[in-house]
């Protein structure tokens, strides 16, 4: 196994970046009274009306398992992670968040419920779902959240400045970048992350070894032609947390771990190396210019 890069110090100015970044993104997530996931390896929907009993409890294996095996897998492979949690999984499954704080992983904010989306919420909503999160996460595990990724990626055009009025470091709701970089609000910088592309729960019906070769081939492409690209892991502790899942999850790591200069933070801690650098937005034809 490779030494773990803990740090980029060293590198040249115009690659401010270490070679690689990979962060860990695991998602406890559990949606309203009587509601399940609108995605599940059941092939049939119930009568309507009738509550898909199956499908909540299938939600409920994250926070009574599946979360703690995947970080039990992470430290193995001597790396942490972030697991963002729906407010309500900690209101579920508090022993679960509790043991989140207590292994060295970082807690995120995720919502209240996934369903509970904040995309289409008035202003004052807006604010009082993600104040009740964080309220219900730190009240739970004792540690108040300093980043947030919005359940389904929903949001509004005001979500960033909201969660700067928290005091929050970081934000995960971006797929139209590359790198993590600062974003101004009105209310001060906060840290943007990118999301991940293809999460665990793309490949429900079909071979789990797909998710495997995904992000094997994307990490082997941007190690040999993209330096200081990013790679964020994601996986769903209901489903990734699963033997079937988290096995190509051990194998993936002991890929990546057997590579040279590849740092693995928390999101906080990648979020505060770039506070340090100062690093802002710069665009792909300016990083790869000939």
């Amino acid at each position: 196994m490779k030494t773990q890069a803990t740090t980029p110090a060293g590198r040249r100015a115009s690659a401010a970046f270490p070679r690689m970044t990979v962060v860990l993104t695991f998602l406890m997530e559990n949606w309203s009274v009587g509601k399940a996931p609108p995605y599940s390896p059941m092939t049939s929907p119930p009568k309507a009306g009738e509550i898909d009993r199956a499908g909540i409890l299938w939600a409920n294996y994250g926070g009574r398992s599946g979360i703690a095996r995947l970080m039990r897998i992470a430290d193995r492979h001597g790396v942490s992670g972030t697991v963002c949690v729906n407010a309500r999984s900690a209101e579920l499954f508090p022993e679960t968040v509790r043991h989140i704080v207590k292994s060295g992983f970082e807690l995120g904010g995720h919502n209240y419920a996934q369903d509970e989306v904040l995309s289409g919420l008035n202003e004052a909503d807006e604010r009082a779902l993600i104040q009740k999160s964080l309220r219900i996460l730190q009240e739970v595990s004792g540690v108040r959240p300093t980043g947030w990724l919005s359940s389904t990626i929903a949001t509004t055009d005001r979500t960033a400045d909201l969660l700067s009025q928290e005091g929050l470091l970081w934000h995960g709701d971006y797929n139209d970048i590359d790198q993590p970089h600062q974003v101004a609000t009105q209310s001060g910088r906060i840290v943007a992350i990118p999301h991940s592309d293809y999460a665990d729960n793309r490949v429900l019906r079909g071979a789990p070894d797909d998710w495997h070769h995904c992000y094997k081939d994307m990490f082997d492409y941007l190690y040999r032609q993209e330096s200081g690209a990013l790679v964020n892991i994601t996986m769903h502790g209901n489903f990734g947390g699963r033997p079937l899942m988290s096995a190509q999850l051990d194998k993936l790591l002991t890929y990546i771990r057997a590579h040279d200069d590849v740092w693995m933070p928390r999101h906080d801690e990648l979020a505060h190396w770039v506070n340090e650098h100062g690093i802002a937005e710069t665009p792909f034809i300016q990083r790869f210019a000939a």
